[in-house]
């Protein structure tokens, strides 16, 4: 009845495990949800507002999405890229997770994942029936492939059309992928079409961020959305940006998107327009300032020499490696950590790691960003102070961690 396809697969594990620490917490136990990649953040009161006036808007709006805000949201994207978009090469999905399950529903040809990547990628190319190459990554190039990890792949069949997904700044490991000029010479060499999956994009911790649109955008699939930098998640709208070079396969989403899920919601769509013709660069410094705080803080009171693990540069991770600890898997590993402490983290299997490899994802998230951003001017230098008083649970948790990695 069920196609063995599908039977095989089980739910995504990041709404698993937030689901597992809701009934945790329901029961009466504290539990430090760092297993959960959501913004703490409010969505801006402006865009907000937008929902509200617009909550009449009760039409089927056009499958590639209200025209007012793909031009927005081309407009918005060609001020930072080296390509023109326009209206025609946006496509508004129910979030990206949606495009992107489209995409590999169509795409003919095989899959390359870096070694970690975010969860759903691989679920979502099994249910398109698409063969997935692991690429190995290594600490020290930030868990980015190198060019010579890709071509080995792709020399055992060059006749193959291959999908790359890059994902920076990266879940799960808070990465910035440094080496984009390179890639971007192969992805030319061979012809590859690249998913460039820049939903942290806004909340790059060091630098202006760079996108691999920039070296090969006739080649290139933007994916972004509203969910990271806004705070609205449960909103679910993002969107593809697809060149003009590409537009067989856009029409060909845009035929996928009509027979799925037809439109995305009205209201949301008229709000989103405020989200990206608005200035939010207040909302965003805030945003980063305080992530890139709190993130600094997790990673100096972890690393040590029973933990492998590098400084946060973008998004909302930091991805530990316990090199002293004596489990059978990752997920042996979490489930100790979840009983003993509280303390809710994702195996590394679930992001492509080998489940020997003891390595999970951190999510820093657990904390009211509302109330920290309210309290904070600007720009202003937080101290541990402040990081006590509006992130206690961040400090608490990352304490029973520490712990517990010297407990053993």
């Amino acid at each position: 009845m069920i196609k063995k396809k599908v039977k095989d697969l089980k739910i995504s594990a990041t709404l698993k495990m937030n689901e597992i620490a809701k009934e945790l917490e329901s029961q009466g136990k504290e539990i430090f949800k760092f297993g959960f990649g959501q913004s703490p953040f409010k969505v801006p009161e402006d865009v907000v507002l937008e929902l509200k006036k617009n909550s009449y808007q009760n039409m089927y709006l056009p499958v590639q999405g209200l025209k007012e805000l793909r031009n927005s949201i081309a407009t918005n994207i060609t001020k930072n890229k080296n390509y023109t978009y326009k209206a025609e090469n946006v496509l508004i999905g129910p979030g990206t997770k949606e495009l992107m399950f489209l995409l590999q529903i169509l795409f003919d040809g095989d899959i390359l994942l870096p070694t970690p990547s975010w969860v759903s990628y691989e679920p979502q190319a099994t249910l398109g029936e698409n063969k997935v190459h692991w690429i190995e990554t290594r600490r020290e190039k930030n868990w980015f492939p190198t060019c010579a990890d890709i071509e080995k792949i792709i020399l055992k069949n060059k006749k193959k059309k291959y999908l790359l997904f890059l994902n920076s700044p990266n879940n799960p490991s808070g990465q910035i992928c440094n080496n984009l000029e390179e890639i971007s010479n192969l992805v030319k060499k061979y012809n590859i079409l690249v998913l460039s999956d820049e939903i942290y994009s806004e909340l790059t911790f060091e630098k202006n961020y760079s996108s691999i649109s920039n070296l090969c955008p006739e080649r290139t699939i933007i994916s972004n959305g509203l969910s990271k930098w806004c705070g609205a998640g449960g909103w679910r709208l993002g969107y593809f940006i697809i060149p003009n070079e590409l537009k067989n396969l856009r029409d060909s989403l845009k035929v996928l998107a009509s027979e799925t899920f037809s439109s995305v919601s009205a209201p949301i769509q008229y709000a989103a327009i405020a989200a990206y013709e608005n200035d939010h660069t207040d909302y965003l410094n805030s945003s980063r300032n305080i992530l890139k705080t709190i993130g600094e803080y997790v990673y100096e009171n972890l690393k040590s020499n029973k933990v492998l693990v590098n400084k946060p540069q973008g998004g909302f991770y930091i991805m530990p490696e316990f090199v002293d600890k004596k489990f059978k898997n990752s997920e042996e590993m979490c489930s100790d950590l979840l009983k003993s402490t509280g303390v809710a983290i994702l195996p590394g299997s679930e992001f492509g790691f080998s489940k020997k490899k003891l390595i999970a994802r951190l999510s820093f998230t657990d904390f009211n960003g509302e109330k920290f951003m309210e309290n904070l001017p600007n720009n202003e230098k937080i101290d541990q102070n402040i990081i006590n008083k509006y992130a206690p649970k961040i400090v608490e948790g990352t304490k029973r961690l520490k712990d517990w990695v010297e407990s053993n």
